[in-house]
């Protein structure tokens, strides 16, 4: 049986805009309701406007309503797949204390929890 999280990340990696790196990307993240919400890599000539699939998706379920997320699925064509960068962890992070992220490579996949790809994280009970 195949995971709709993961179809949904395939799909929309697809659609990613990398020209410059051809390093495409895609994400699906589920809200706590179960909605799905999916984002790709946008890249852009002045490299610090790209933004990562990760965050491209978490934009889209905020944009919808969603405040918490349980899961998320990152699709490269890395292996072994690729890991959200320093940026999306803490993004990731603020939606989804519990999250689980799965990275999916042609090869094979890796799980991480949000504690084993950012330990010691800044959120906002630190601002209560």
């Amino acid at each position: 049986m195949t995971d709709p999280l993961v179809e949904a990340a395939r799909a929309v990696q697809q659609r990613a805009y990398a020209p410059y790196s051809r390093f495409r990307v895609g994400c699906a993240v589920e809200a706590d309701d179960g909605r799905v919400f999916v984002g790709c890599n946008v890249e852009n000539a002045s490299y610090g406007l790209t933004i990562c699939a990760e965050r491209s998706a978490v934009c889209a379920a905020v944009a919808a309503g969603a405040r918490a997320l349980r899961r998320a699925v990152v699709v490269s064509d890395t292996d072994p797949p690729a890991a959200p960068c320093g940026a999306c962890r803490q993004v990731l992070r603020e939606f989804g204390r519990e999250l689980s992220v799965l990275g999916v490579g042609p090869a094979g996949t890796t799980t991480w929890t949000m504690a084993e790809l950012l330990p010691s994280a800044f959120g906002p009970e630190q601002l209560a």
